[in-house]
């Protein structure tokens, strides 16, 4: 029914999550960002972006055609509306669930893929950027985990959101970030850790790919050499 098109990211896990929670079928397509394969043209035309995840849905609740779907956040919404699962019924839980979906789409984990950037993948090691970024992170951090104090979920019962946001917290470490220092945060990630469906789709994952997407000097152009001029 679900067409994935996936690699092994924080916003592919999203997808995974979902998928696996709900109990839904789907068939898995690797997109290897590292071998550039985002710029195949059938990709692109579910993908205009060049990025992963996307999905195809080919049976719709209209009953038309196939509907693709990119963007993770687009992707969450889509699949909780469709399949009326992990997306709060009321209008406050549900307010309340978005709120923090968009919250991780744009901070989270923008800052966090900066962090990843500049303390990980960057050539040139600039000590203003890695600071920036490492603080930044850190102080979103603070920000779920004081949000996390008086609930189990970020909107109570278990959603996308929570599903959004897990992923990247997945890489604390590396983001030079210690979850000891956040304890409502660190509470609620070793619970989702332990969910049988985050161990089925983390273990999907590792049975794709193992190796970092920047191996060489050819994936790190892929990933990061583009601009205007790529777009085709």
């Amino acid at each position: 029914m679900i067409d994935l098109y996936y690699w092994t990211t924080p916003n592919g896990h999203k997808i995974t999550l979902f998928l696996e929670e709900a109990g839904l079928p789907y068939t898995l397509f690797p997109i290897n960002i590292g071998k550039g394969e985002q710029f195949q043209p059938d990709f692109l035309k579910i993908s205009p972006n060049n990025r992963i995840p996307a999905i195809v849905d080919r049976a719709p609740a209209d009953g038309g055609e196939p509907i693709s779907v990119f963007e993770s956040g687009a992707i969450l919404l889509y699949l909780a509306e469709k399949f009326g699962q992990f997306l709060p019924a009321s209008l406050r839980g549900r307010n309340e669930a978005l709120q923090w979906l968009f919250w991780q789409m744009g901070g989270l984990g923008p800052m966090a893929g900066q962090n990843h950037h500049f303390n990980t993948y960057a050539q040139e090691k600039i000590p203003y950027a890695i600071d920036r970024y490492i603080r930044e992170t850190g102080r979103l951090y603070g920000v779920l985990n004081k949000h996390l104090a008086d609930r189990e979920f970020i909107a109570h019962e278990y959603s996308i959101a929570d599903m959004a946001c897990y992923p990247w917290i997945v890489s604390h470490k590396r983001q030079e970030q210690d979850l000891n220092k956040f304890p409502h945060l660190k509470r609620w990630f070793e619970t989702i850790e332990q969910r049988p469906a985050t161990r089925r789709a983390y273990e999907k994952a590792d049975k794709i790919n193992t190796a970092p997407s920047v191996s060489d000097e050819a994936s790190r152009k892929l990933l990061f050499g583009q601009d205007a001029s790529t777009i085709n």
